[in-house]
């Protein structure tokens, strides 16, 4: 009796090497092109508007992964960037002044006589530290239970956002004893001991910032190529189709939106030393709303476009008020409407159309 020879078992599909290499040759171009590059051809004032542009990509990363991944269109992530950015600024405000000292502002203004009780456990650098991120994200937690579960999205859910950063930003300006009001907390000295006036010192703040946003690249990265990272894009997708087979929407949605938050959170906390203010102005519906003018021109659906459209509005902000002050406005405005006519998967679908028009032909 003859055998029958069994089929061959084939081997599940091997990633090629090229992609399993290509995101660590992506985050060591980057390493160079941060910590190598940059320091140096730019100059000291350069180089600290581009810490602070790397704070605003931070945020932008997190928008990608809530807004690109998720579907969630976060018009808010001004308010988590002011919670870090406040935390960290009550902190190096109250070493500035000293012990037992009021900061400078509350002398100025004269409305207390002492330090409000929510003011003195920023004392501890610790307790600072930490509530830069775990503020942001608790309060994050505590509105996503509310939203998500009254499965509140789409138009709503942006509008509600938006609401939230334009409440945080008049309830900044009406506590002018306490928050410095329209000013904000300004004229940020020293950070942890060190001197921010020192050149030296704002080059490491940069390094620091920088370093900062590779580990949230990272950590997005991670997520986005994980299962739940998958799960997200089904949740964005096909919302009752994912609760059919046994997820819980509600539940997936709230971690990328607590996650988005601290890392904002994460920024605001870095961009006080880099910048040396923080004021109402940078956490109400306008900033959040430029936040994901550079998130939808670099490409929100991939995971270094965020980062990298934040980046280039940043700069062609800072280049068009400086050579065409009186209408720098409309040139903004222009570079968010031609990439959503034109380009709707921002300046990350370049390399695909590229590499498509190249097979077609």
């Amino acid at each position: 009796m003859t055998a029958v020879a069994s089929p061959p078992v084939e081997s599940p599909p091997q990633p090629r090497a090229g992609r399993r290499w290509r995101p660590a040759a992506g985050f060591g171009v980057g390493a160079v092109l941060l910590f190598a590059l940059a320091p140096a051809v730019l100059g000291d004032f350069r180089l600290g508007l581009l810490a602070k542009y790397l704070c605003l990509a931070i945020i932008a990363v997190g928008i990608g992964l809530a807004w690109g991944r998720g579907g969630m269109l976060t018009l808010g992530q001004g308010v988590f960037f002011g919670l870090g950015g406040y935390a960290m600024a009550m902190h190096l405000k109250l070493v500035d002044a000293g012990p037992g000292n009021l900061p400078d502002f509350m002398q100025l203004y004269g409305q207390l006589d002492a330090l409000p009780w929510w003011w003195r456990p920023f004392t501890n650098p610790v307790f600072a530290l930490t509530a830069t991120v775990a503020l942001p994200m608790l309060v994050a937690l505590l509105l996503g239970l509310l939203i998500f579960r009254r499965r509140v999205r789409g138009a709503y859910f942006a509008i509600l956002s938006q609401a939230l950063a334009a409440a945080m930003a008049i309830f900044l300006v009406g506590q002018q004893g306490t928050t410095g009001g329209t000013n904000g907390l300004t004229d940020i000295q020293g950070f942890f001991g060190y001197d921010l006036n020192d050149p030296v010192n704002r080059r490491m703040i940069y390094f620091i910032v920088a370093g900062a946003l590779l580990l949230m690249l990272a950590v997005a990265w991670q997520l986005m190529r994980s299962r739940y990272g998958e799960l997200l894009v089904a949740v964005r997708d096909g919302e009752e189709r994912v609760r059919f087979l046994g997820y819980d929407p509600a539940n997936v949605k709230l971690v990328a939106y607590v996650v988005a938050a601290g890392m904002a959170g994460l920024a605001g906390a870095l961009f006080v030393p880099a910048v040396g203010i923080i004021s109402p102005a940078l956490v109400g519906v306008v900033p959040s709303i430029e936040f994901v003018v550079g998130v939808a021109v670099g490409g929100r659906a991939s995971l270094v476009g965020p980062a990298v459209g934040a980046i280039a509005v940043a700069w062609a902000r800072t280049a068009l008020s400086e050579k065409v002050p009186s209408a720098w406005t409309y040139f903004e405005g222009l570079l968010f409407i031609l990439p959503i006519v034109f380009l709707p998967g921002g300046l990350a679908s370049l390399w695909e159309m590229v590499r498509r028009r190249k097979a077609a032909s």
